[in-house]
């Protein structure tokens, strides 16, 4: 009897201790494109700033629990980020392109509606869009993922209290020659405050009703501005994560997901320092969540992962033993901004433009010629792409298309890289392993190799969901 006294005991010891370790606040961090290398390059980059070989740790990088994962999808080894979104947000694999829906097109649930049924609050953050792939894995279920109004759509039968980012893709569609209600006029019929810019928030920021923070109309909707292009007053992740946490924050606990989401998308050009700049700036909203973990370590998990890895990145080319990290310092705007300031000086020059004027945006930009000295091939490349754009084919590059980068853009962007000796396999994504980062409540359920579809599982497991 004394026996089994002892053993019911012991019992409910090692139960109590569990339910205490359960997470009551999960935070989901999701590197959009963050593979291995965009994580080492970055501290490679720290490092070297300090004049020093070897690495300067990340936040994220030192956290106890350590390991990798694989993405493969249910259509292909390469996965897009619908397919990795909706398997990171339900363990459910399935095809490319699909956003909560499995290989039948049948819903799945995600970790956030888990979480919701469990009486916690859920918020949903990004980077790009809110109905963009990977935030939209958690709340919507369409077939394909640029089903953008419709995704969009999904917002209000979610329940979630808050969803931040930069503003909605396609925000109206029309149907049969109907224009279709305004996405956010339908958010704000099912009760939710729709707020435009951190002025509005903090107006609202007491109020009860579920929120939805975008930025202000004279803002780009589809994203932030890149690290590397902001100026003072843009909205940052780390400002969404913050907002967060004080909507989210209360006894009943909450659930959180976070993408940084443009790593992929300078990944997906090739851009290094921006890339570069959006990993450290993820790792800025981590320390937020982190700053919350400190005061609540027993009661706190922070996961972090990725989607995919996006370019097929390599620290070293041309058997060249070296790496001239440094030299990045000298790229001062994204891709995107450095055509668009070649497109500006075509606008006001006209066929006049010659190339100096486009050396001196270079110069100006990059670096080149009065920071970093070409090589003749270098010099040659860019050379060509002013022939070619602003000579012999001026009237086809008079007027870019929003997507387009000025070819001039393109060629200096990979002249940065080659002189920086990094290299770049695809500008689409790649089958490589994305790392997994956890602390705090049941951070040693995350070890040996996993799969994508497992994070939400362990992450459930930990929360008691």
């Amino acid at each position: 009897m004394k026996r089994l006294r002892i053993i019911i005991a012991l019992l409910l010891i090692v139960a109590m201790s569990h339910a205490a370790g359960k997470a009551k606040y999960v935070f989901y961090f999701i590197g959009d494109g963050m593979g291995v290398n965009q994580v080492n390059i970055t501290e490679m980059y720290l490092s070297a700033l300090k004049g020093n070989i070897g690495v300067e740790n990340l936040l994220m990088t030192q956290f106890p629990a350590f390991t990798m994962a694989t993405t493969y999808s249910n259509s292909s080894p390469v996965t897009d980020s619908a397919a990795s979104g909706t398997a990171l947000a339900s363990g459910t694999k399935t095809y490319n392109g699909a956003i909560g829906v499995d290989k039948d097109s049948a819903a799945v649930y995600s970790i956030a509606v888990d979480a919701k049924k469990a009486g916690k609050k859920v918020g949903i953050l990004t980077s790009v869009s809110i109905n963009h792939a990977t935030p939209a894995s958690f709340y919507a279920h369409q077939n394909y993922r640029k089903m953008y109004y419709e995704i969009a759509s999904d917002i209000p039968a979610s329940g979630f209290d808050f969803f931040a980012g930069s503003g909605f893709v396609s925000p109206t569609l029309s149907y049969d020659k109907h224009e279709m209600p305004d996405v956010e006029q339908k958010i704000k019929d099912a009760g939710y405050l729709v707020l435009r810019g951190m002025e509005q928030y903090r107006k609202h920021c007491g109020d009860k009703a579920p929120k939805v923070l975008i930025q202000t109309p004279d803002k780009d909707q589809q994203s932030l501005p890149y690290a590397i292009d902001r100026k003072a007053n843009d909205i940052t992740l780390a400002d969404l994560t913050r907002c967060a946490i004080e909507q989210l924050d209360g006894k009943q606990g909450f659930f959180m997901m976070v993408e940084g989401g443009k790593i992929d998308w300078a990944a997906h050009d090739n851009d290094p320092h921006t890339m570069i700049r959006e990993v450290i700036d993820m790792d800025s909203a981590v320390r937020v969540a982190y700053d919350f973990y400190l005061k609540h370590p027993h009661e706190t998990l922070i996961v972090i992962s990725a989607d995919h890895e996006t370019g097929g990145l390599t620290m070293a080319r041309d058997k060249i033993y070296d790496l001239y990290l440094t030299q990045l310092l000298n790229q001062h705007c994204s891709l995107r901004e450095l055509s668009n300031a070649i497109h500006m000086t075509r606008v006001s020059k006209g066929e006049k433009i010659s190339y100096a004027d486009i050396q001196k945006v270079l110069s100006d930009k990059m670096g080149f010629w009065n920071k970093i000295t070409l090589t003749w091939e270098q010099e040659k490349k860019l050379r060509d792409a002013y022939e070619k754009s602003f000579v012999t084919d001026y009237k086809r590059y008079a007027k870019l298309d929003e997507d387009q980068i000025e070819p001039v853009a393109r060629v200096a962007n990979r002249v940065m890289s080659q002189v920086a000796n990094i290299g770049w396999t695809t500008g689409g994504h790649t089958a490589g392993y994305v790392p997994v980062y956890a602390i705090g409540a049941g951070q040693e359920l995350f070890h040996g190799r996993l799969d994508n579809a497992l994070l939400p599982m362990l992450i459930k497991q930990a929360a008691g969901y």
